[in-house]
């Protein structure tokens, strides 16, 4: 398995013991606690009221200046800019250090602007849609941190957002090796960041999760306290590091991802999902476990979690456990920033050579399997190796390894440089059109999939919607599992049955098969049941917080196949699945899987349809015509791709392969789309030239054009400056709306199959009304989200 080589030149923490880096390591390493009575939520009707929240409390508002200081800023944003802004100050890198287009921005986070979306509901339900306050949603959807991120710093390189709830902030370093490691950024900030919220309280307080003492993770074990804050790292090559002659902090050796499949919110309770994940990142990083000098454990006070993870370390290496310690004990569980911020502290104990403690109350009592758990205070000692461990609802894990930059601790492994990726198989659902069959009839007859259904917004009248109607949520779901699984989690799990029942996995090939989930805006449907019911009663539904976090479609439908490779969910928007597409392609070429299923799932709720009702003419009130400023038809859909690598695939199967990525992003800033096609253009060409062909090379582009002018045409002025005009165009949210991540790979799984049919050229219409040449083979895909997020992808079929 390749190896990492990047390094962390910088860092960035805002937690409950300091508002830097330096102040909260100094605070943690004395073994000083955060955790108070919260001031920023009203938990007075919660089971626990404390947490780790940032010094300051409620009238904390953030240190770094922004480029404007007009509205409100999301408690959320702030915490990551401040982090940011620390982070770059840390590793020296000013604007002459990298061109901006080639900084790209990892986030991890769990709840995002929820904040700012809270308001916005307590708003609509008591006063009424039309008198609350749209611009609070600018700040709402996950993918507004980074593009805030971007916007303040001028950064137009590639971005996106994961949400593995917990393990979020890991996962998003994990995924900013990547980015550098595929040559599409030269520079990564990547981190993780989440408030407290009232959603966050009402939801661990339901579940009774969380404790009204101090945490005790280790010892007592009764619960969680929530926190909040921000970690952030710089992330570059260690040679280009070392050139600018800029300290290196810490080597990101690799990193290790699993899913247990075993249960949608308790981890397997044998730990075999959390060891699985800390192998893997001692096999990326050619190191054994008796390597390891440290974990910077997870840790969370919950008896579930802690008897996992001492379980899984006395198992890593039985002989002699390395010291494990909990930093939750000081900070409370920062969700999706936990990863990161965990990870921060982690490269500063290996600077300092210091391990962190876990903060033991009087009467705990000893921790299980022996572990030291550096109880109490910090202590100096040997800190070479260390791995820093985040596990999520659903059984995601993930582990970090991390290194000294003296460190030479390594082995010999194997480096499967130019694995070749093949795509073996697709499945889709997309409105009406209940499985691939339906979706591929539609597309030939370019007849809209949509029509019957419509919804009513007080004050606004009736608009079309593409939604999947719920007969046909249940094909291949355990019925005994369908209960659990939410609108969204259905469409994932009918999509991925489809796809698996044409392509079967032996048992051993499931446990080594990996899953990366997309989804535009997640489980909105969900979310705002569950927030309505919190504050309209003050108590949360048992049933539904389970599946608001983003990634509980993906653990469903891994736990339902019994797949247990790498996972992750990334929900940035409208490009969500061509960035799943590219992590799922560098975890199987670096040996990390042999094959990744990649999911997506898109709903569109009334919700969303609120939240874009009052924008004069964004919404059609009849059909998305794309180019002709018809307005926007929000639709639902479900596509399944599976990705193999060549030797492992079975002959026969291929439909085709990836050829390249571009990955791009602007200066839009959140809710926002810059009229410049500069962005749009920039990814066009990226993916072009790593494709290895030239415009005339592309026989079909499927675009993103949705039916918004404001959009359309920029994505058309873009089109016609990288030089393909003389492509077909086909824009098929014509025929099943716009359905967020799912919408560019429908739009793979479109030219796949348009790439095989021996009669292609009658394959449907197109928006120059020509027909596509039947020696049709590349085709290019183009995503976009608001915010100034660009992703394509060129894709070749595989010879009929």
């Amino acid at each position: 398995m390749t190896r990492s080589d990047v390094a962390v030149t910088g860092v960035g923490l805002l937690a409950a013991v300091g508002l830097d880096a330096r102040d909260s390591w100094n605070a943690i390493r004395r073994g000083s606690s955060g955790i108070s009575r919260v001031t920023s939520v009203d938990a007075s009707g919660f089971i626990s009221q404390l947490a780790g929240e940032l010094p300051g409390g409620a009238d904390w508002k953030g240190a770094a200046p922004r480029r404007e200081g007009k509205g409100m800023v999301d408690r959320c944003h702030a915490m990551a800019l401040d982090a940011t802004t620390e982070a770059m100050a840390s590793a020296r890198l000013g604007a002459e250090e990298y061109s901006l287009d080639r900084v790209g921005i990892s986030f991890g986070t769990s709840l995002g602007g929820a904040r700012s979306g809270e308001s916005f509901h307590r708003q609509w339900l008591e006063q009424g849609l039309r008198r609350a306050d749209a611009s609070l949603l600018r700040q709402y959807p996950l993918h507004s941190v980074a593009d805030d991120i971007a916007e303040q710093f001028g950064f137009t390189g590639p971005r996106t957002v994961q949400s593995n709830a917990c393990a979020a902030g890991a996962v998003a370093i994990a995924y900013g090796v990547e980015l550098i490691e595929s040559g599409h950024a030269d520079v990564v900030i990547a981190g993780g960041v989440d408030p407290l919220a009232y959603f966050s309280f009402g939801g661990f307080s339901c579940l009774e999760a969380l404790d009204p003492l101090h945490c005790a993770p280790y010892t007592r074990s009764s619960g969680l306290n929530l926190g909040e804050g921000a970690g952030v790292v710089v992330l570059e090559k260690r040679a280009a590091a070392h050139a600018r002659g800029i300290p290196v902090l810490a080597v990101v050796r690799g990193y290790g991802l699993s899913a247990d499949a075993h249960h949608p919110t308790a981890p397997d309770p044998t730990g075999r999902g959390a060891l699985r994940a800390m192998k893997a990142a001692l096999d990326m990083g050619g190191l054994a476990p008796d390597d390891v000098d440290y974990v910077n454990g997870h840790g969370t006070g919950t008896p579930a979690n802690d008897s996992t993870e001492t379980r899984a370390v006395a198992q890593l290496c039985p002989a002699a456990p390395p010291p494990l310690s909990s930093t939750k004990s000081m900070i409370g569980h920062t969700l999706g920033a936990a990863g990161a911020v965990e990870a921060v502290t982690t490269v500063l104990a290996l600077r300092d050579g210091v391990l962190p403690p876990t903060v033991v109350p009087p009467d705990a009592t000893d921790a299980p399997h022996g572990l030291d758990i550096v109880p109490a205070a910090g202590r100096t000692g040997t800190v070479e190796v260390a791995l820093s461990n985040s596990f999520a609802f659903g059984g995601n894990n993930a582990s970090l390894l991390l290194t000294r930059d003296a460190s030479t601790a390594q082995r010999e492994r194997s480096d499967p440089t130019g694995r070749a990726v093949l795509i073996t198989g697709a499945a889709a659902i997309a409105a009406d059109a209940k499985d691939s069959d339906d979706v591929r009839a539609a597309l030939r007859a370019w007849t809209p999939a949509y029509g019957a259904r419509h919804v009513t917004l007080d004050g606004y009248g009736d608009f079309p919607v593409a939604e999947i109607p719920e007969k046909h949520l249940t094909r291949g779901v355990n019925p005994q599992m369908l209960r659990r699984i939410d609108n969204l989690g259905r469409r994932a799990a009918v999509v991925a049955a489809d796809l698996l029942r044409e392509r079967k996995l032996s048992r051993e090939e499931a446990s080594r098969t990996g899953l990366i989930f997309a989804t535009g805006t997640g489980p909105l449907s969900t979310v705002e049941a569950f927030q309505r019911e919190l504050i309209r009663t003050g108590s949360g539904n048992t049933r539904l917080f389970p599946n608001t976090v983003m990634n509980a479609a993906g653990g469903h439908v891994a736990l339902l196949n019994r797949l247990q490779g790498p996972t992750a969910t990334i929900c940035a928007g409208g490009t969500s699945g061509i960035t799943a597409l590219h992590f799922a392609t560098r975890l199987i070429q670096r040996g990390a899987a042999d094959r990744v299923v990649v999911l997506s799932a898109d709903e569109a709720p009334v919700a969303m349809l609120a939240a874009h009702a009052r924008i004069p003419g964004f919404l059609s009130r009849e059909r998305c015509l794309p180019f002709q400023d018809s307005g926007k038809v929000f639709g639902g859909a479900g596509v399944a791709l599976l990705l193999e690598a060549a030797e492992a695939a079975p002959p026969g199967r291929t439909m085709g392969r990836i050829e390249g990525f571009g990955m791009t992003g602007d200066t839009s800033g959140p809710g926002r789309l810059d009229p410049s096609s500069d962005g749009w253009l920039r990814a066009f060409q990226e993916a072009l030239i790593n494709a290895e062909v030239t415009p005339r090379g592309v026989d079909l582009v499927v675009s993103a054009a949705c039916g918004r002018a404001a959009i359309d045409n920029i994505e058309a002025a873009a089109l016609r400056d990288a030089g393909l005009g003389a492509a077909v165009v086909s824009a098929p949210k014509e025929i099943f709306g716009d359905a967020g991540s799912s919408s560019a790979l429908l739009g793979v799984v479109q030219a796949l199959w348009m790439g095989r049919e021996a009669d292609a050229d009658t394959f449907g219409r197109t928006v120059s009304e020509r027909r596509i040449r039947p020696t049709f083979r590349s085709a290019l895909v183009s995503s976009y989200e608001v915010g100034g997020s660009y992703q394509s992808v060129v894709v070749r079929a595989h010879d009929a």
